[in-house]
């Protein structure tokens, strides 16, 4: 069984996943740690519970959620796991994030690329891998069958959903993904996303006004 802990992370509170099994092999999803603490905590919680990181997985390149990629790559010699449309967004963070007052170190760019239908091993479990482009065009989720929850970034959220201002980002394209995609999964599954608490399926069909169509 998969266990998952939360963390907020930088002034954006973005939600950094640790997921984990009985074997302690763990995967790190969008490490957004930017300060010497959020660094610190991490670390402490992984290594304070034995664990063994054996992959960084990104949901999306945009750089809150990417601002830990080079201490979390370097401190455990990992691995970065991205879609190949949102690559170009890790070739421009630590510019980008400058424009927001943030200093980064450059993420590393030897990544392995990310496609629908791809799985992704860790310990016993099993992750799967959905491209639902819409916030960004390289757009991920992450979902186990088994345990019934996914991973959404910032395409889904409780009450609410991805912008689509930015570059790359496509309304029609995120509605598609979302209700083509994530909600097909089933209304007992459990989401994480990118900000903001969990909520899951069954609520956000039921409550989200994004998603409430005749």
């Amino acid at each position: 069984m998969i266990q998952i802990k939360t963390f907020y992370f930088n002034d954006l509170r973005e939600c950094t996943y640790v997921l984990w099994d009985e074997t302690n092999e763990c995967v790190i999803a969008d490490p957004g740690c930017y300060s010497e603490s959020e660094k610190d905590r991490l670390v402490k919680f992984i290594e304070g519970n034995n664990l063994k990181p054996v992959a960084l997985l990104n949901t999306h390149g945009h750089f809150d959620h990417i601002m830990g990629n080079a201490f979390v790559a370097g401190r455990w010699s990992l691995p970065t796991m991205i879609h190949p449309d949102d690559k170009p967004h890790l070739e421009r963070a630590k510019q980008y994030s400058e424009m927001f007052g943030y200093s980064i170190e450059q993420p590393p760019l030897n990544t392995i690329e990310l496609n629908e239908g791809d799985v992704i091993k860790f310990g016993n479990s099993v992750l799967k891998v959905i491209h639902t482009p819409g916030h960004t065009r390289g757009g991920v989720s992450f979902y186990s069958e088994e345990d019934r929850f996914v991973i959404t970034g910032d395409a889904l959220f409780a009450g609410s959903i991805g912008r689509t201002d930015l570059p790359g980002g496509d309304y029609e394209q995120l509605m598609e993904s979302l209700l083509s995609k994530i909600m097909k999964l089933g209304e007992d599954y459990t989401v994480y996303p990118g900000h903001g608490p969990v909520t899951t399926i069954e609520k956000e069909l039921t409550t989200n006004p994004f998603l409430r169509y005749e």
